[in-house]
């Protein structure tokens, strides 16, 4: 079946799947031992913790407008939909800089193999939606395989005297290796962006999100209890690789080699969903008239936004090959922790605007999740340096430029407004009004 010029062929494995390829990856395989090493200790577990908490109150958040408004686009649809066209652009401005800037940060560490991989990983997301999922599926299969066999091995070999101190850098740490370790859990929202190329997405969606998030933050916490206990924090300074480090330290060498190859899977898998998510987005945000109908492109053959998907791919590589990953992973962290936060308001200005929407998932205990995933998504930002900080609102004010130089004008709501469209719009969709998002929704202009 095709719906807005894509195929719908994916369901609720599927979408899972693909929130655990976008999600496992440079998390667990990375930045555990730089978290615990520099900011956390062994009390990483926490910190992961407290990341999941930020990113659960926001996922439920996420889960309520992908139910209602299954269109793609994620966050800069919902945004739409509940605070207009300008916070849209602000949302939308911020998923860029997430999806592209993690995309890049994950390329970093492929090294010598980027300039190889990233060609291939256009040409999976450009052929269709089908063919991305059936090889995220096999991908995310083996990381899964390799981080049990991670587990298993390394549980043996845990001392509990590894853990003292617990937490020797205090809470100030623990909240610091959190906003470091947000990295990590970056990709379920990517869930959302697939939501016209999903069976059902009233239910699937929702599903999708949810169960990924849940899944990843299982094994976030039992990879960092289990790393931390092998091997005393201070040794992962000095690698990389720290979860190869641990098993070749307890004298797994033919482990180690395994993690390897199911590290080049799982950042394989995060390079594919991030990409596919990025896609999306511009090709939705063109649909709008807020950027130039080229990324709106929609491939008469694959059903994919392939001018998109190609776009990703070379601003990508430019953005890996120039900035230190660092600043890129910081960055990818305040975009997406900035979209979390006005995702979580959109809920509860919906429910005031329009308490009646037909719903087919409910975020519960509005608006005190919606609050807590504000709150959390904000402490977060705060404990980001300061540099990164003002790097982000140079980022915001060159949107904004960007929004009022062209994207105020082009707009398919300016245009309705001049009297150039029969009827006026739904925000996000490029559908009439007289339509609606959902049955019992009324557009907001």
């Amino acid at each position: 079946k095709q719906d807005g010029g894509m195929n719908r062929v994916l369901g609720t494995f599927g979408l899972t799947m693909l929130g655990i390829g976008a999600i496992v990856g440079t998390g667990i395989f990375v930045l555990t031992g730089v978290a615990a090493a520099n900011y956390s200790g062994p009390a990483l577990i926490i910190s992961f913790i407290i990341a999941a908490l930020a990113c659960g109150c926001a996922a439920l958040c996420y889960a309520e407008f992908a139910a209602m408004v299954p269109v793609a686009g994620s966050a800069y649809t919902y945004g739409y939909v509940a605070l207009g066209e300008f916070w849209a652009w602000v949302i939308g401005w911020d998923l860029i800089l997430e999806y592209a800037f993690a995309v890049s940060a994950v390329a970093i560490g492929w090294s010598g193999y980027f300039n190889n991989i990233l060609c291939v990983i256009a040409f999976i997301n450009i052929h269709g939606v089908r063919q991305s999922a059936t090889v995220n599926n096999i991908i995310v299969g083996i990381k899964l395989a390799v981080v049990a066999l991670f587990l298993a091995l390394g549980f043996s070999h845990v001392d509990a005297a590894n853990w003292v101190p617990f937490m020797p850098y205090g809470w100030s740490g623990v909240f610091a290796g959190a906003s470091i370790i947000f990295f990590a859990y970056i990709g379920f929202d990517a869930v959302s962006t697939a939501a016209e190329e999903v069976k059902n997405p009233q239910k699937d969606l929702p599903r999708g999100i949810i169960l990924s998030l849940i899944i990843c933050t299982v094994l976030y916490i039992a990879v960092s209890a289990v790393l931390t206990g092998m091997v005393p924090y201070l040794e992962f300074k000095t690698t990389a690789a720290p979860v190869a480090f641990a098993l070749q330290a307890v004298g797994y060498h033919w482990g180690a080699a395994a993690i390897s190859v199911g590290a080049i899977c799982g950042l394989t898998s995060v390079l594919l969903v991030m990409s596919f998510g990025q896609s999306r987005v511009l090709f939705v945000m063109s649909r709008d008239g807020l950027l130039p109908k080229f990324f709106g492109h929609v491939h008469p053959k694959y059903k994919t936004p392939a001018r998109s998907s190609m776009l990703v791919c070379v601003v990508t590589a430019i953005t890996a090959g120039f900035l230190p990953i660092n600043i890129v992973a910081e960055m990818t962290n305040i975009g997406t922790l900035c979209a979390f936060i006005i995702v979580s308001a959109a809920v509860i200005v919906l429910r005031k605007k329009n308490p009646n929407q037909v719903r087919a998932f409910k975020c519960p205990l509005v608006p005190l999740v919606p609050l807590l995933a504000i709150a959390f998504c904000g402490v977060l930002i705060y404990m980001l340096p300061l540099v990164t900080q003002i790097r982000f609102v140079v980022w915001l004010l060159l949107g904004l430029a960007i929004y009022f130089g062209y994207g105020y004008n082009h707009s398919i709501i300016s245009q309705a407004r001049r009297g150039q469209l029969g009827a006026a719009p739904i925000p996000g969709t490029a559908a009439p009004a007289e339509q609606g998002v959902h049955e019992g929704h009324p557009a907001n202009h």
